[in-house]
């Protein structure tokens, strides 16, 4: 695999695209026209439209449906100077960002095609950078972004990696690097509450730090109320209404053991009363719903239904069976926060899913709030993707006489 210094910008391999496509980061392989022969997973390409226009540098990838991942502007050669220069203004994007940082410890610093730097994702947990790759092309660079990192931002740990599904999407063995020292699990405060991280090989990057602002929103919420946090995974929800709220009751459940034991440990540092239950969302919801247990406030966010394309149709079906069920188990008037993690899922194409889910629970429900990430996720605007995470929050009573439907 060639690197910066192996690949010049003069003998960068050539591109060519069959049409001239929209300024989007993703370059889909149905709009290659012509590409060397030989080019290995991650070399730096030039891509070039039909009409010979230069379009930017670009990561290519010889399996994955995204052929090649744009990362410079167009007569711009992606090198250690760019790289640097992207860094920096991410960094100093969040440095910026009134409030942030206050009663956290953990912040994402790049936020992929959000920062101009496709298929790179990297959080800050603490003393620790915890890094996802979702290119090839980036594995070369991992020591020169843990550079510029560790220095602007006073960190000393870290571990980067490329899971088994995308190294198998992008045709390499999966990758992962990590500090000697580097704690296998770790804590973090957030808005006062205590999170244990599993960096040993947790979920993404260890923790959600996208959902930080709905948490906290959350708490206000659920004051008296019996909340069930659906889809619980670490317990982020029903944690933070536990340890700064003071609802009635939390339930949790999840069907993801690991998930599940660290749902625990985080109740138990924080001597959080919470009932946890180990079962599959789906199956639990439906036994629920026929014993007439209700909910004042429920939180649904479930993992990403829709990771490629091909899961689209499957995807949408399980969004809109797994609402259906929440919004049975809201109590008359009560509040359900539901969240797609989907970046293929739009915000609109969500909502229908909803609206669908609601006329066949036989309910009457209303969108009162619209969120997403928090402000350290930007999104590009020619990457709607980018703005993967969606969070509708909605008032849902009983409509007169109905008895719901079936899922």
């Amino acid at each position: 695999m060639k690197d910066i210094e192996q690949t010049t910008e003069s003998d960068r391999p050539v591109v060519s695209l069959g049409t001239h496509p929209s300024p989007h980061p993703f370059i889909r392989r149905g709009l290659i026209k012509e590409a060397p022969s030989g080019l290995s997973n991650g070399y730096i390409v030039r891509l070039v439209s039909n009409e010979g226009v230069e379009l930017g540098d670009a990561f290519w990838s010889n399996q994955s449906d995204i052929a090649a991942r744009l990362l410079t502007p167009p007569g711009v050669p992606f090198d250690r100077s760019f790289l640097r220069a992207a860094l920096d203004r991410a960094v100093t994007l969040r440095e910026n960002m009134a409030g942030l940082t206050d009663g956290t410890e953990a912040f994402r610093v790049v936020h992929a095609e959000g920062d101009g730097l496709s298929g790179l994702v990297v959080d800050r947990l603490g003393d620790v950078l915890s890094g996802q790759l979702f290119s090839a092309g980036w594995k070369p660079y991992v020591e020169d972004i843990l550079e510029l990192l560790h220095g602007r931002l006073g960190t000393h740990h870290h571990v980067f990696t490329m899971d088994s599904r995308v190294a198998r999407l992008e045709g390499v063995k999966p990758f992962r690097l990590e500090s000697e020292d580097l704690p296998e699990q770790m804590r973090i405060v957030e808005n006062g509450a205590r999170y244990h991280i599993d960096l040993s090989g947790g979920h993404k990057t260890g923790f959600f730090c996208d959902q930080r602002e709905n948490r906290r929103d959350l708490v206000a919420l659920t004051e008296g109320k019996d909340l069930l946090d659906l889809c619980c995974h670490s317990g982020g929800f029903g944690v933070a209404a536990a340890v700064t709220g003071s609802p009635n009751s939390v339930t949790a459940v999840d069907l993801d053991e690991e998930a599940l034991a660290l749902a625990r440990r985080n109740a138990n540092t924080n001597q959080a009363k919470i009932s946890f239950i180990h079962a599959d969302a789906f199956d639990w919801a439906r036994q629920v719903e026929k014993t007439g247990r209700r909910f004042d406030v429920v939180v649904l966010d479930p993992p990403k239904f829709i990771p490629t394309r091909r899961d689209e149709g499957k995807g949408e079906s399980q969004y809109r069976d797994l609402n259906r069920l929440a919004m049975a188990l809201v109590a008359d008037g009560g509040l359900l926060l539901t969240c797609s993690c989907s970046g293929l899922l739009s915000s609109s194409r969500f909502r229908e899913l909803l609206t669908s889910a609601g006329r066949r629970a036989g309910k009457i429900v209303r969108i009162i709030r619209k969120t997403g990430a928090g402000p350290d996720h930007p999104v590009a605007l020619e990457c709607p993707e980018s703005e993967y995470l969606t969070a509708f929050w909605m008032q849902v009573e009983d409509s007169k006489g109905s008895r719901g439907g079936a899922s």
